[in-house]
């Protein structure tokens, strides 16, 4: 990788509970990716934003409501050094954003990880109103304004930071779309050096990439094009082009949209798990119905986490003891797992009950009443409706049962926090406390006040089982029953996000989430099966030396299936081959030569997009046996094509079909005549499909191509026939 590395931008990270400018899993996976990075020795620049109150420290009322309070963050008591970025003069590098027609100043903190660097931003300086002075005050303000002001921060002076300190990416991420105004900075940076508005767009896109995280319309940060007018409209003067184009970039639905505009200027898109690449794909599909879905182009990294973070001391040693001497620093080796499955049972389980024990004690839980070694079951997530936190207690009396077994005791933890605009999430915290204080469920039901990473570890190693009940196919990856398998919790979860992946039948339990009927009477009812006869069952089934062998050696499989699988080690890997590295390379050739390639990629598709309109697919015929110079005897498809001034090798002619049986499937189809200027005769050969299923289910696709382009379908047009 050349010396400019990746630039990581994201809206929080989540390094250690003393920096708490994170509100949960997003922010913990940015977290866990650039440990990984320093780690591998990547270079890598984190930015940012400083939220001086941080998210908000949670407390739970009496009466079972969630309150927030914000404190300052407290500098002195971070784990990790933040100093503030000063010149070679030693005076505070400040930087400048134009934010609603007035300049918003901000400085820069960073804390530094060995290879990686990260710079949080913030507008607390002497130059602004107190107004400006609070803008990043709290994380994920529901103030639009507020919201718009943090995003062009983050990504307008994200990448003014950057080009003050003379740092210069190779490749720019986007962990969600928080960040990509980064885009428009950075293609007017571009227009101040005489580059043109086409040519810029397509040397940013070609070095940027983009992760998704979230599979819901909902989830995806909308402002009103009125706004976007207010607060960035001159920008679009600056960017050398007129409004229209700049906000065709995100406009949908008659909003701005700010995935719809990270999805417009990078050349890759993954989401965080396979299937929610395919959810991805659909959701995408809404924008681009003239794609099918499966043609949408969104790749996949699966996420994982970092084991250096989430690991338990007590099980640290004991893989010190029994895996190889490096296997810290080789944690995606599956190989190296292997010896977990020598580990004594007797050692393996002692360790677990220790970590159980700090648990208890250390997060305050009334558990002595019920021995020593009750069951327990975690669930800790933020408290959004679809991750369904009351979905074990559909049931009440059935639930009561199962926790009031005096022999089989069964505990039940939840934590976690609600957004403080969500009242539906708080109301399901108010509802958990109201069922832990009915007599049933009294000692049995517990809730933790105040989740976060401190108290992550503690739930992620001390529990038994860890629980996760989402609405499928709702939950893009998850990671938090990563971090509990590597230290030998089992998993309980629907076969959602990364589970889907994971579950091998012999490493936890499995919830199908089916999504046609009652998703949450079939859910709850496999859930209370399982409990009953086969989680409790087996926990309880003690042999001579009154260890749970069976499960023990479930644990065993459990850590040797997933932690070298759902590691941010592997993540990362991943993400240089698959991303980075092509990223970098394409990058380097758009630039290269005054932008040549951009310059021709920009004018190539500005020409195309104004004579789509002409691109017509006129008559299909399908024939039967029928001989050509390209086939004998085969199925055949000919059909007449009106290209309009478009060259006929910048197009794809193919026909497409699709059954339920055998899916999508394409035959290429051939220039074989030209009949007059722009209209021309194709042909193609089917593959072993009956006639009959051709047919009903066969259509002819023009698409521009080009060996510049980043994905078949990175025009974001079709025409069908």
């Amino acid at each position: 990788m050349p010396n400019g590395g990746v630039a990581y931008f994201s809206a929080e990270f989540g390094l250690d509970e003393s920096l708490p400018i994170y509100s949960g899993g997003l922010g913990i996976l940015a977290g866990d990716h650039i440990k990984a990075a320093a780690d591998l020795n990547i270079q890598l620049t984190g930015v940012g934003i400083f939220y001086k109150k941080g998210y908000f420290q949670q407390q739970i009322s009496d009466n079972g409501w969630q309150q927030q309070r914000y404190p300052d963050v407290n500098l002195e008591a971070s784990v990790y050094p933040v100093q503030l970025v000063r010149d070679s003069d030693g005076r505070p590098v400040v930087i400048e954003i134009a934010i609603a027609g007035r300049s918003v100043h901000a400085k820069a903190w960073y804390v530094s990880l060995g290879s990686v660097t990260l710079y949080l931003l913030s507008t607390d300086v002497d130059e602004n109103t107190e107004a400006d002075r609070q803008l990043t005050d709290n994380l994920y303000p529901s103030n639009p304004d507020a919201r718009i002001s943090q995003e062009m921060i983050l990504g307008i002076g994200g990448a003014r930071l950057l080009a003050a300190l003379g740092i210069k990416p190779d490749v720019w991420h986007l962990n969600e779309g928080h960040s990509a105004f980064l885009a428009f900075e950075r293609i007017r940076m571009l227009s101040a050096d005489g580059v043109s508005f086409e040519t810029a767009l397509e040397a940013v896109k070609a070095s940027t990439v983009f992760t998704t995280h979230t599979p819901v319309p909902a989830g995806h940060d909308v402002f009103s094009i009125d706004m976007i007018d207010q607060y960035l409209g001159d920008y679009y003067w600056q960017m050398g082009a007129d409004r229209d184009r700049v906000l065709a970039l995100g406009r949908l639905d008659g909003a701005f949209n700010m995935t719809r505009l990270a999805v417009s200027s990078s050349s890759k898109v993954n989401g965080v798990s396979k299937l929610h690449g395919e959810v991805t794909r659909e959701l995408f599909h809404r924008w681009m119905p003239h794609i099918p879905i499966q043609d949408i182009p969104v790749d996949s990294v699966t996420n994982g986490v970092h084991v250096g973070t989430w690991l338990g001391d007590g099980m640290k040693k004991l893989y010190d003891q029994h895996l190889v001497s490096d296997w810290a620093i080789r944690t995606q080796e599956v190989d190296i797992w292997a010896s977990v499955r020598e580990i004594p049972a007797t050692d393996l389980w002692k360790e677990h009950k220790k970590a159980k024990s700090e648990m208890v004690q250390e997060l305050g839980l009334p558990l002595a009443a019920f021995g020593e070694e009750p069951l327990i079951i975690g669930f800790a997530r933020r408290f959004a409706t679809y991750k369904r936190a009351l979905l074990i207690f559909s049931d009440l009396d059935r639930l009561a049962r199962i926790l009031g077994d005096s022999q089989r005791p069964v505990c039940l933890i939840f934590a976690g926090k609600a957004h403080p605009a969500d009242e539906p999430g708080k109301d399901l915290i108010r509802r958990i406390v109201e069922l832990s204080r009915e007599e049933r469920f009294k000692g049995r039901v517990h809730i933790v006040e105040n989740y976060a990473m401190d108290k992550a570890k503690k739930l992620v190693q001390g529990v038994d089982v860890w629980l996760n009940t989402p609405v499928k196919p709702m939950e893009a990856s998850g990671t938090s029953g990563q971090k509990a398998a590597m230290n030998g919790v089992l998993n309980c979860s629907v076969l959602d996000g990364w589970w889907v992946e994971g579950y091998n039948g012999r490493n936890g339990w499995a919830i199908d989430g089916v999504t046609d009927g009652d998703q949450t009477k079939q859910d709850s009812e496999t859930l209370y099966r399982l409990l009953e006869e086969e989680i409790v069952p087996l926990y309880y089934k003690r042999g001579e030396r009154a260890i749970p062998t069976e499960w023990v050696n479930m644990m065993k499989e459990s850590i040797v299936s997933l932690t070298p699988v759902y590691n941010t080690h592997r993540m990362v890997t991943d993400y240089w081959n698959r991303i980075y590295v092509p990223a970098t390379e394409r990058g380097q050739r758009f630039r290269a030569d005054n932008f040549e390639v951009a310059s021709r990629v920009g004018a190539y598709k500005r020409f195309i997009r104004d004579n789509w309109s002409a691109v017509h697919v006129n008559k299909v015929e399908i024939l039967d046996n029928h001989s050509s110079r390209i086939g004998l005897n085969k199925t055949a498809f000919i059909a007449k094509i009106d290209l309009g001034p478009i060259w006929h090798k910048d197009v794809r002619v193919e026909a497409v079909g699709s059954d339920g049986r055998r899916g999508i499937w394409r035959a290429k189809m051939e220039l074989v005549q030209q009949l007059s200027k722009g209209l021309y005769v194709y042909e193609g050969v089917s593959p072993e499909i009956p006639i009959d299923v051709w047919r009903s289910n066969v259509n002819v696709r023009v698409t521009p191509i080009s060996p510049d382009f980043a994905n078949d379908f990175e025009m974001e047009l079709a025409a069908w026939g």
